[in-house]
């Protein structure tokens, strides 16, 4: 599944279970996602992982308290970073942001804190699957802002940057299912024209043609 957000206010600090965790109630798989920036104010910030290890015990007691803000590691960050985000990862949004989510389809969020909002929490669930840890920058990279590259880093998908015509990157992968949004320039996918802010589907490789793209983001499934 691939979306846009753009956020203007906090966003839920949460976390998704792994397939294995996932297959336990009954789902056919777990939640991995990533973050692709288009935009970000300078003052911007995504929440990863934990400032330092902390117990179960801890982190759910924060939640209840209100505090829990204070032991996310909350990163600065701008247009082009790019972020994977494994199973277990407690992560949120912060306003300011403009940004690219991937993740697998799955409807299974476990939400830990909600600034206030009368929206559900799933403490326990939540405590059950996080990683009580820092964030692996390893999983992160700063995709270059002329070139084509690929950025799967270890998801359960393939994603790309696309700059231009040449589909050679994409040539390489086998996939069932392609998903194409259009960044600058237009794409054409299985005789439609798709522009910046519109998304392609189609099954095969050949019913993409770049040969308007200026700029796209490209996942599929593998």
């Amino acid at each position: 599944m691939t979306k846009y957000l753009f956020t203007s206010e906090k966003l839920s600090i949460q976390v998704h279970p792994n397939d294995r965790q996932a297959r336990r109630i009954g789902l056919p798989h777990g939640k991995a996602e990533c973050w692709y920036i288009l935009d970000a104010e300078p003052d911007a910030r995504l929440g990863l992982g934990l400032k330092n290890p902390a117990s179960a015990t801890k982190l759910k007691t924060a939640a209840i308290l209100g505090e829990i803000e204070q032991l996310i590691d909350w990163k600065p960050v701008k247009k082009g970073d790019f972020y994977y985000i494994p199973p277990g990862t407690i992560h949120a949004i912060g306003p300011g942001i403009s940004l690219l989510e991937v993740q697998q389809n799955a409807d299974i969020t476990y939400r830990i804190y909600d600034y206030g909002r009368p929206r559900e929490l799933h403490l326990d669930e939540a405590m059950a699957v996080v990683k009580l840890s820092s964030y692996d920058m390893k999983y992160s990279q700063v995709v270059p802002t002329d070139a084509s590259s690929r950025l799967s880093l270890g998801s359960p998908f393939e994603l790309f940057q696309i700059v231009g015509s040449d589909d050679t990157l994409l040539s390489q992968t086998a996939s069932k299912e392609w998903q194409v949004i259009p960044l600058e320039g237009s794409v054409t996918v299985r005789g439609k024209l798709i522009k910046p802010g519109e998304c392609g589907i189609c099954p095969q490789l050949s019913d993409i043609d770049l040969s308007k793209n200026e700029k796209s983001f490209i996942a599929c499934t593998t």
